[in-house]
């Protein structure tokens, strides 16, 4: 590993284009794409360390720590490798190219370049080479990336300047203490059990599966520890309990097996092996019990293989937001190779799965990752009519109940694999039609439609079908009465925006998901397939306030399943034009 390596041309084959291009992408291609991202850390990395060269520092210089990195690279080229690549190291080189242009902030500068330091530190373990740095200690603190963080106790608080030598693969670590004198810690980091019990040394945790069949076990990071987790500013440890961490393992653990059950590569086919780390995010503990859903999930191209998620309660939810994640990252790999488009950065286009509009990079991530969220849905769907004809032969006591459960089953997943084909379906439409794709861009796009075209085919149960296309037009229509300003417009680059559009509650994707067996509101009628019954609720709402945007994009779109025909295709196309004058209820 240096940063002189020769530099050639990095030409992806065609095949593992349009294995990604149809939303999919195989072991292979994936690989690929890491070598792609491991070629433009290296030149980020030699273009951040010509900046910090001349940096004035309380620390051992980055030259030294980088010579440090390089010699352990020749010892011990895995672990030094998976250093580099690991999502937090892509993280921290960005956001410190950021600092040096100013469009960052954080810590002292100096103190973040040490971060190099500890990069070489774990090299060094790893490789058994012997060298000592002057670090940055943050309340007593240095954390090691890839192994986990060491603690001093009775440290001084605050940003402090210790040392830290290695020998052997033995850590020892001095800094001032909080009253007088020195403080002083030695572990053995890449030991089994290092000095967990004192407090003094947190090894990062990993999750686990293990492969069916006898293939290999997978392991994935759950990062609290490393500073650089985030998506860009610099982050403090916040170490999982052991209650939080067990139920990290046990849902991964599902979530992996549910992932592994299509062997074969394609669309929205995730093996767990090609996720580096997971950022767990907003919780700590076990309580309060979470949502069964992902509430919050992100990525960054800076990251690659790298996803902060807040923990849900499913493994389901869990398994459907790596798929979601591991597609942003490979479209993010993709733009670093090719100019997929030319965008303007004008917020102006309506994404099905947002509640703002997006620019056209936006919904270009949107459409590829929920691309492959439909894909996901449509193994499910298949798992789930599987196992529910099995139950219906099964002569067992209870198996009305679990036939039950299966005919749910096919309903949910049914419901968001039409949802969420016919949502990518429109995005990539309004791609193909923007005028602003490059050849590279174009190509992707509609291998994206032809993958999506395929599956529009495909059945799924009516009623489910019909709940997933009135939870599409609501969104849709929703969206232009929050965002759009009543006046004549001839295609998306010539709406108007409001001023006072706020960010809303979208409770109607999930809402839709299942069949209510005792509807009361009005949209509970609509999800019911009751349009007549939801429309005179909706009315009845909008009787006290007649602009109100959900009560009247229920109302709208009851309205048109009741009646429709060309009135009710204008009225779904622009239901912004209803809101001068209000609408007759």
């Amino acid at each position: 590993m240096t940063s002189e390596q020769h530099l050639a041309p990095f030409r992806m084959p065609d095949r593992l284009f349009a294995e990604l291009a149809a939303g999919g992408g195989s072991a292979a291609a994936v690989a690929f794409l890491e070598r792609a991202e491991r070629a433009r850390r290296l030149l980020l990395l030699r273009t951040l360390l010509g900046h910090l060269d001349a940096l004035p520092t309380p620390l051992t210089p980055v030259a030294e720590a980088w010579r440090v990195l390089k010699e352990a690279a020749e010892k011990s080229p895995e672990p030094v490798e998976r250093l580099l690549l690991a999502p937090p190291t892509g993280g921290w080189i960005s956001h410190m190219l950021r600092r040096v242009h100013g469009t960052a902030v954080g810590p002292p500068l100096w103190a973040e370049a040490g971060h190099l330091s500890a990069l070489a530190l774990s090299a060094s373990l790893h490789a058994g080479t012997e060298t000592a740095f002057d670090v940055p200690l943050t309340d007593g603190r240095l954390p090691l990336p890839g192994l986990g963080m060491v603690r001093l106790p009775g440290a001084q608080e605050g940003l402090t300047v210790g040392r830290a030598t290695t020998a052997g693969g033995e850590l020892t670590v001095t800094g001032p203490g909080r009253t007088t004198g020195t403080v002083r810690v030695t572990c053995r980091p890449l030991g089994r059990r290092g000095d967990t019990d004192r407090g003094t040394w947190l090894a990062l945790r990993t999750l686990t599966h293990d492969g069916p069949d006898g293939t290999a076990p997978v392991a994935v990071v759950l990062e609290d520890l490393d500073p650089y987790r985030d998506l860009d500013d610099h982050l403090p440890p916040t170490r999982l309990d052991e209650d939080e961490a067990a139920e990290w393992q046990r849902l991964f653990g599902e979530a992996a097996r549910i992932l592994t059950r299509q062997a074969t590569p394609g669309p929205g086919r995730v093996h767990p092996a090609m996720i580096r780390a997971i950022v767990p995010f907003g919780r700590t503990g076990v309580s309060p019990p979470p949502l069964p859903f992902v509430q919050v999930s992100a990525s960054s191209g800076d990251s690659f293989g790298g996803m902060l998620i807040v923990r849900p309660a499913s493994a389901l939810a869990l398994a459907e937001t790596l798929v979601h994640e591991l597609q942003h990252s490979k479209l993010a790999a993709l733009l670093h190779l090719f100019p997929l488009l030319d965008d303007d950065r004008a917020e102006r286009y309506y994404a099905p799965w947002r509640t703002d509009p997006r620019h056209l990079t936006g919904l270009l991530h949107g459409a590829y990752a929920f691309t492959g969220v439909a894909g996901f849905w449509r193994d499910r769907l298949a798992d789930a009519q599987i196992a529910d004809a099995q139950s219906a032969d099964a002569q067992y006591a209870d198996a009305q109940s679990v036939h039950a459960q299966g005919a749910d089953a096919v309903e949910r997943a049914g419901y968001f694999f039409a949802l969420r084909r016919l949502q990518s379906r429109l995005a990539v439409r309004t791609l193909l039609t923007s005028g602003r794709l490059t050849v590279e861009g174009r190509a992707l796009v509609s291998g994206l439609a032809r993958t999506l075209d395929g599956w529009l085919r495909e059945d799924v149960p009516p009623a489910a079908l019909a709940r997933a296309r009135t939870a599409a037009a609501l969104h849709r229509t929703e969206w232009r009465l929050r965002n759009v300003v009543p006046a004549p417009a001839a295609d998306p680059s010539d709406l108007r925006f409001r001023h006072d559009r706020t960010v809303w509650p979208d409770g109607r994707t999930h809402a839709f998901a299942t069949r209510p067996a005792v509807p009361r509101t009005a949209d509970e009628h609509l999800a019911a397939g009751d349009a007549a019954a939801a429309l005179v609720r909706y009315a009845d709402a909008l009787a006290d306030a007649p602009a109100e945007p959900h009560a009247l994009a229920g109302w709208i779109v009851a309205r048109t399943i009741l009646e429709p025909g060309r009135a009710a295709r204008r009225m779904l196309a622009r239901p912004e034009e209803l809101l001068e004058p209000s609408p007759r209820v």
